[in-house]
């Protein structure tokens, strides 16, 4: 794999971050405008009459509709994500039952955070502990104050200073790379579409309009269309930067055998009993897997993993 720099990273990420913040509204639009063109077309009312009646065209009643709903659609998605982006560390932090992990509490782990801090030039993030004897850890925060490196009771307990430190390192490098802003963003919106479908169906209920089996199953199939799409883009960015943070973690360290030890240990148990929720679960080192997933998916589950194959990730780190 190419090396890429610790900029030109960043820049990436930064970039990414905003192009996912402009794209995902006007993703809103698209069902938004599809659902008014369904209430022109498949009006049960007579509207097609009134429309030939009074010389109005569908493309332009769709288009008026679409004006007095885009708001209020653009406006609920704006409050949903001005509330998960601000409240996503009490959430994440509720997800995993994490606790604070104080200096006095493992002064070892702590500094072995600080250590890399230092040599890093990076503010030191909090640090928190899941009481889980799993094998894991995850890196959350939107910035400097909120930056957060949660590691489970197992890692503490089972792993050796060099595989901690370079856990830890990998954690960093996620935080160091913006990796963890720019997937926080994408989970975010990803839980839009999933707002957007309720939301539909409220309306369809306060207006008591039926568009009738081809309607909702066209809503229902665009529906599903935009939540993959949006999943499948924030999975194609969650695999290609592990590789990248692996790397980052590599250079801290200067021991990639540490790693491939440390990552060859949390395969074996990477289930945090704690963490119930996918979206926090795909922040982990390890994302772990469900039982049947390989079954179910079969030759499409490298696509819809947000990891990279682990064995894989070994493999590239004993090869440096």
């Amino acid at each position: 794999m190419r090396y890429i720099d610790i900029q030109t990273q960043q820049s990436r990420n930064n970039f990414r971050s905003l192009l996912l913040l402009c794209l995902f509204p006007m993703l809103v639009c698209v069902p938004v405008l599809f659902f008014c063109y369904l209430d022109a077309f498949l009006d049960p009312l007579g509207g097609e009459i009134h429309r030939i009646e009074s010389g109005i065209t569908q493309s332009q009643l769709t288009m008026d509709s679409f004006m007095q709903v885009a708001p209020y659609a653009l406006g609920g998605v704006l409050i949903w994500f001005l509330i998960a982006y601000f409240a996503h560390t009490r959430i994440i932090n509720t997800a995993t039952g994490s606790k604070p992990l104080s200096r006095m509490e493992n002064k070892r782990i702590y500094d072995l955070v600080e250590n890399l801090c230092v040599s890093q030039g990076m503010k030191m993030p909090k640090i928190r502990v899941t009481d889980d004897d799993s094998l894991n850890a995850l890196a959350s925060g939107i910035n400097e104050r909120s930056y957060t490196v949660t590691l489970s009771r197992g890692i503490i307990d089972k792993l050796d200073d060099r595989e901690q430190e370079a856990v830890i390192a990998h954690e960093l490098s996620h935080i160091r790379n913006h990796d963890v802003r720019l997937l926080i963003i994408s989970i975010v919106f990803v839980g839009i579409f999933s707002m957007m479908a309720v939301f539909m169906r409220y309306l369809e209920s306060k207006n008591e309009v039926d568009y009738g089996p081809t309607g909702r199953i066209l809503g229902a199939f665009l529906a599903v269309l935009g939540y993959y799409f949006s999943i499948m883009m924030r999975f194609a960015i969650s695999r290609k930067r592990e590789y990248l943070v692996d790397a980052g973690a590599v250079e801290m360290t200067k021991n990639p055998l540490a790693l491939a030890s440390a990552l060859r240990k949390i395969s074996a148990a990477p289930n945090i009993e704690a963490v119930k929720r996918d979206d926090v679960a795909q922040l982990l080192i390890q994302h772990p897997r469900k039982p049947g997933d390989e079954s179910v998916l079969g030759g499409l589950s490298g696509l819809f993993a947000t990891h990279p194959p682990i064995k894989k990730r070994i493999q590239i780190l004993e090869q440096f």
